[in-house]
């Protein structure tokens, strides 16, 4: 009997849908692998998260002939692959353990998430029991995801025998989520004296990104493995059990520990070119306002798809400021973009003309401010028609939640890169970017920021300084604290009350926006599903 195993952890992307791709992929992937197991990703043949795809009969049917595929391989090591699965009339989330061309076992996932981003109980059903294989006379469970969280399904691994756990998943990210994880692994380990190989795919999904971070922890809970966050890999280990206990071996280098804003800023590296990328644009566009999250957008689809992929425009207005100018066209030449300025002044002054007669008696106010943005909206949307690249909205978390932006206008577009990036965090991640090379004048990040949209505007005309904006937006949106509770955090009642006011009145906006990726624990979409028409901050 040998007292080792060597163990492949695949952390990769697997496009939703891409069934037969997907397969291919795995039968690739273990080939290459030269060791007695290989552990894939949690819904690994559909990628995840599928949505109502799942349900599909024909995705099913693909699903099916997917694993025929990999069984006809008949490759002479054990894989375990996630993926859907229809058995007596009920869908669950499975894993397959695939050995000598057969599926020798299936396990299906026991703890179903339903919160959040996660719906999975509006397609699975929960699986009731444990499976424990065996390689080289060693025994290891298998487990998906939510199981290690919820914990009873570890319980009953343990008690099946299992000195080792294999975890396949599909975790998303979010700021913390990767120290969440792995104190959760080490304490079960102590707990339980159980080893965990831990194995999470690396992709952007729509709004959600998977950061990977895959680890290997073992049963006395050191983590003796830790791939890195936001790279793909497949990393190759050896479990070996001796008399003083078991032994990790790999010759892979720590990963660092990345800072918050390194961490975040690479999230939405890979959240942008996966969706630009898999949606099949051939680049991006967008407006350079010469202002902080304009200033970062662009930076980060740069990073994301390559400067020679990216478009910007600068549509100055009378209000304008030359500083807003040079700050534009500086960061474009100090990055080589492809950059015009066109002015939209005699396009507002065309509209106003029109527009004059039916405004007859009614003073200016927020609509004419609003129609420069709606004009430079359609300037960008032309440009994205015409060249077929997608257009990235620009606007962030903190705006995102009081409505401090406009419909139509800039809200327009295809991907909004920070729309879950509060506003002081930009600040921060603009300032790291600056750290790997300066790309972004240092004006913009120094001025006081303003939509430009009436003279000598600035944000904190209409909103409180950001500092607090953002703190009463986490306790309110993030935490579910009341108006007294935020009050007490040391905020005027008055303010509290209409910050919480806008939140809930911009709802409808909120609901128009672009999709954008998830950095936060509670983000403005799968996480916060609240109702347009309501009365709650009437009951203030």
């Amino acid at each position: 009997m040998s007292h080792t195993i060597s163990v492949s952890l695949v952390q990769q992307r697997f496009t939703v849908g891409a069934i037969r791709e997907n397969s291919q992929r795995v039968i690739d992937i273990a080939q290459a692998a030269s060791t007695d197991l290989v552990l894939f990703p949690e819904m690994t043949l559909t990628g995840y998260p599928p949505e109502d795809l799942v349900v599909r009969p024909d995705l099913l049917d693909a699903v099916e002939l997917g694993l025929q595929q990999i069984c006809l391989a008949n490759l002479d090591k054990t894989l375990v692959v996630g993926h859907p699965w229809f058995d007596q009339g009920e869908l669950y989330n499975a894993a397959s353990v695939i050995q000598n061309g057969q599926v020798t076992g299936r396990y299906y996932k026991q703890a179903l998430p339903n919160y959040g981003v996660f719906d999975e109980l509006r397609y699975f059903t929960p699986g009731s029991e444990p499976l424990v294989i065996e390689i080289h006379g060693q025994k290891l469970a298998i487990l998906i995801c939510e199981d290690v969280w919820q914990g009873y399904p570890v319980a009953d691994a343990k008690a099946a025998g299992a000195d080792w756990a294999l975890v396949l998943n599909a975790s998303p990210y979010e700021m913390g989520k990767r120290e969440q994880r792995q104190q959760l692994l080490q304490n079960l380990a102590q707990h339980l004296r159980l080893g965990f190989v831990y194995v999470n795919q690396m992709q952007g999904q729509d709004e959600l990104v998977f950061d990977g971070s895959s680890m290997i922890v073992t049963p006395d809970g050191d983590i003796a493995l830790q791939a890195p966050a936001f790279e793909t890999g497949v990393y190759q280990a050896t479990l070996r059990k001796q008399t003083s206990g078991w032994t990790v071996e790999h010759q892979y280098a720590a990963a660092a520990n990345l800072s918050v804003e390194a961490e975040v800023y690479q999230a939405l590296v890979v959240a942008t070119r996966d969706y630009i990328q898999q949606n099949g644009f051939p680049g991006a566009v967008l407006g350079l306002s010469g202002g902080i999250d304009s200033a970062l957008t662009l930076a980060i689809a740069a990073d994301a798809i390559g400067v020679e992929n990216v478009q910007a425009l600068m549509l100055p207005f009378r209000y304008t400021s030359g500083m807003s100018v040079e700050d534009a066209t500086e960061q474009a030449r100090l990055m080589g973009i492809e950059f015009d300025v066109v002015s939209i002044e005699p396009m507002y002054d065309s509209f106003m003309q029109q527009l004059s007669p039916i405004f007859a008696g009614r003073k200016a106010d927020t609509t004419e401010e609003n129609l420069q943005a709606r004009l430079r909206g359609v300037l960008l949307m032309a440009l994205s028609n015409k060249t077929g690249r997608i257009l990235l909205t620009t606007g962030n978390k903190s705006e995102n939640a009081v409505g401090y932006c406009t419909l139509y206008g800039d809200m327009c577009g295809g991907f909004a890169v920070i729309k879950d990036v509060p506003k002081t965090l930009v600040y921060r991640l603009a300032a790291y970017r600056n750290t790997l090379s300066p790309i972004i004048p240092q004006r913009v990040i120094d001025r006081p920021p303003s939509a430009e949209l009436a003279p000598g505007q600035t944000d904190q005309d209409n909103l409180p300084p950001y500092d607090d904006l953002d703190a009463m937006i986490e306790a309110y949106v993030e935490h579910d604290k009341s108006l007294p509770e935020i009050v007490a955090m040391g905020y005027a009642e008055a303010t509290v009350r209409r910050v919480l006011n806008l939140i809930d009145l911009n709802e409808y906006k909120r609901r128009q926006s672009a999709v954008g990726p998830k950095i936060t624990p509670r983000n403005f979409s799968k996480d916060r599903r609240n109702p347009i028409t309501s009365a709650l901050r009437k009951q203030r």
